[in-house]
């Protein structure tokens, strides 16, 4: 217990600040208009699909890197660092590719109001470069919080958080002499706070000298077994949060069509929503991690223990997660700027949150945390295409355009998907199948 607090409290400040942030730019937002808000969080949902490849290629990273560590093997750690980089940099060369080409393209599939399609698409061309900082970024921070310097990389994410909200406001509110920029000084402000958190990496690989370094050579370095391992591993898990956040996408675009109120709604809630997982997300990160070491050290019954430790952790920080979003709802309400339609949805999908973030807490412990622990990214995959592809998203669709249901109704349909799965994802659990240790010898 004391191990996984070790590892999860500053993954939580880290996701506190995260979600503080992210709260910031939608309040600063809502000073330049309700489109603005709309456009640029249409505009993230994409960018929220890099992140979910960024995601899972960390996962799978910490798959493998976790359970080295628990051996002692720092040398194999940075080949493995050299492939989930090589792998990144690719996937970002294409996001950037797509959002300077067809940004247009890529904002229609959420939404056919032309005004935020172009307001959208503007957002996407100024923020493509910060994809390949955070490429690079998100692979050594994953490293770091696997071999017990998950402190430096929260300071990391922190520094570049706190940069982007302070740039934020110096462009939107043309503080410090700088012009006023609305969605433009977002976009900017985006690409230089992930500029200096890839600067920070450089800097502390440079000057702390960690175990593993940032370095590029391994890039070029050739492991057949080791990349057969990332990739039988990872793909599945990069698959997995693929499908996960292309899902939650597919909400947004369904939320896109029914309206400029229902999307302004939706985007604030997902706001309070993040707030509200801050603390189940960090306790799941923290249970792979902490499990994924001790396998690595071949002590299975431990591995099963601290397993089981985290699930019951998962229920505790849901529900204190769900109250949070409750107790945050009456100055949500308070705050916003949105047409009283726009706030009647808002608060009905904030009383949702109240119980759907502890589904996300169990589902995501489990899946994202503890069977990656043990190298099972498969089950996650299969779990996830069904549950949001054949269930939620069809829901979703039929619900908005063939029964044309109000849109609480719609809301209401596409949060039950995280209990969906808990039959199948409880069974797995408590097969123990998951429990396995990884490693090679190299």
């Amino acid at each position: 217990m004391k191990k996984i607090w070790l590892v999860a409290l500053p993954i939580i400040f880290q996701n506190l600040i995260d979600a503080a942030v992210n709260s910031a730019d939608v309040l600063m937002l809502n000073y330049v208009g309700q489109s603005s808000i709309s456009a640029v969080s249409l505009a993230n949902s994409m960018i929220s699909i890099f992140f979910m490849f960024l995601y899972g290629i960390g996962t799978g990273l910490a798959m493998l890197a976790a359970q080295y560590y628990g051996k002692g093997d720092c040398r194999t750690i940075e080949i493995i660092e050299g492939i989930g980089l090589r792998f990144a940099l690719a996937v970002a060369l294409i996001g950037v590719a797509c959002a300077l080409l067809i940004p247009k393209t890529l904002m229609r599939i959420y939404t056919n109001d032309e005004a935020l399609i172009e307001i959208g698409a503007g957002y996407l061309m100024l923020i493509a470069p910060s994809l390949i900082f955070w490429a690079i970024s998100s692979v050594y921070m994953s490293i770091l919080r696997c071999i017990d310097k998950v402190s430096v990389s929260t300071v990391l994410e922190v520094v570049a958080l706190i940069s982007n909200v302070f740039l934020n406001a110096v462009f939107i509110f043309g503080l410090l002499g700088a012009p006023k920029l609305g969605v433009t000084g977002v976009a900017l402000a985006t690409v230089i706070s992930r500029f200096i958190q890839l600067a920070g990496c450089l800097f502390v690989s440079v000057s702390l000298r960690p175990p593993v370094p940032l370095t590029f050579k391994t890039i070029f370095t050739r492991n057949r077994l080791l990349e057969h391992d990332f990739f039988t591993m990872s793909v599945p898990a990069i698959g997995n949060d693929l499908a996960w956040g292309l899902a939650f996408s597919m909400y947004s675009a369904i939320m896109g069509h029914l309206g400029d109120d229902a999307v302004a709604a939706y985007s604030i809630n997902n706001v309070i929503r993040n707030l509200g997982t801050v603390l189940c997300f960090g306790v799941a990160a923290a249970a792979g991690i902490v499990t994924g070491q001790i396998l690595g050290e071949g002590d299975m019954e431990r591995g099963i223990k601290c397993g089981h430790t985290c699930f019951k952790m998962s229920f505790i920080t849901g529900i204190v997660g769900g109250l949070t979003a409750l107790a945050l709802t009456p100055v949500t309400l308070h705050i916003v700027s949105l047409s009283e339609t726009a706030l009647d949805y808002l608060k009905f999908m904030l009383l949702v949150n109240t119980y759907y973030i502890t589904g996300t807490a169990v589902n995501t412990t489990l899946i994202v945390g503890i069977f990656r622990a043990g190298g099972d990214s498969k089950f996650g995959f299969k779990c996830d295409m069904i549950d949001m592809w054949v269930y939620a998203v069809p829901l979703g669709l039929i619900a908005a355009f063939v029964l044309k249901l109000p849109v609480k109704w719609v809301y209401f349909l596409l949060c039950t998907d995280e209990f969906v799965k808990w039959p199948w994802v409880f069974r797995h659990f408590y097969s123990h199948k998951w429990a396995r240790n990884i490693t090679r010898e190299i």
